[in-house]
């Protein structure tokens, strides 16, 4: 199992420009509706906190089984042949499909 650096395919992803404007557009329109409607806004926080708070509650259930699993180099190599397998496949998107790496306003 090689120990160097892999390449994350979920920090690729969210690095294609379609994907990163598509992501930069949604917050606009969020921030301006909350901005624009004080009773969306409320609405808005509450879900947010909850959002928050069960991200919170399954990293700290998570933790657990992370740290029995760290050690095993076996988990960790199909963990990064998974990752190498997905980057891969997302070579060959970004090669047949050029749009992915344009803006969503072009």
């Amino acid at each position: 199992c090689p120990s160097d650096v892999q390449e994350n395919v979920l920090q690729r992803v969210l690095q294609l420009p379609v994907v990163s404007s598509t992501c930069e557009s949604l917050q606009r329109t969020y921030t301006s509706t909350k901005e624009a409607h004080p009773l969306m806004a409320s609405v808005c926080e509450v879900y947010e906190r909850g959002v928050q708070g069960a991200g919170a509650l399954a990293m700290w259930g998570m933790e657990p089984v992370v740290r029995k699993l760290e050690p095993q180099c076996e988990c960790q190599c199909q963990v990064a042949v998974a990752n190498n397998l997905a980057c891969r496949g997302l070579d060959h998107l970004e090669e047949k499909i050029p749009a992915l790496q344009y803006p969503v306003d072009k």
